[in-house]
């Protein structure tokens, strides 16, 4: 897969970010051609090698058709938690979270919504909800081209209907 200057892209477990330059370094006799990209959330800049951009799972921001899907899921209200200790959940949920599915990331955020009706999360679960939030908010209101008010609003609506609401911002 290839991006170009300026495009918006994500990058999993950290969200969305600009391709702000591509170059290329030399590795002794080796050249490699790298991604700069700057994500929006931390204004983190990372170098990402094109030999590597399948392996880290750098995609483009998701369709129409995968945004609807994904609402329509966290609108059912016939999604369950499956019980596993906090070890295993917490494993599960990281390995969803670094997979760059926003699909599994919007798993993440309604597996833990439902946990804390249940429960106090412990705080590193409420770190992840609290990016899984941001992940779905950013990428929503780029692909629908809503403000992140109107995207994180979309997403409480369908939320709603499965008797769930997003956390506050931390």
């Amino acid at each position: 897969m290839t991006f170009e200057i300026g495009e918006k892209v994500v990058y999993p477990n950290q969200g969305v970010g600009v391709i702000e330059n591509i170059s290329s370094r030399s590795f002794g006799s080796n050249f490699e051609k790298f991604y700069l990209l700057r994500l929006t959330y931390s204004s983190m800049t990372v170098m990402v090698p094109f030999s590597n951009v399948s392996t880290i799972g750098l995609r483009k921001i998701s369709k129409a058709n995968e945004i609807n899907r994904i609402l329509l899921f966290l609108a059912d209200p016939q999604y369950r938690v499956p019980p596993m200790d906090w070890k295993n959940r917490f494993k599960e949920n990281t390995d969803k979270m670094q997979s760059g599915s926003l699909f599994q990331v919007a798993e993440v955020l309604k597996s833990l919504l439902l946990l804390q009706l249940e429960k106090p999360l412990s705080f590193r679960e409420k770190k992840m909800l609290d990016r899984a939030r941001h992940m779905l908010v950013t990428e929503l209101s780029i692909a629908r081209r809503l403000s992140e008010s109107e995207s994180s609003g979309t997403l409480d609506k369908a939320l709603r209907k499965s008797s769930l609401c997003l956390p506050p911002v931390l």
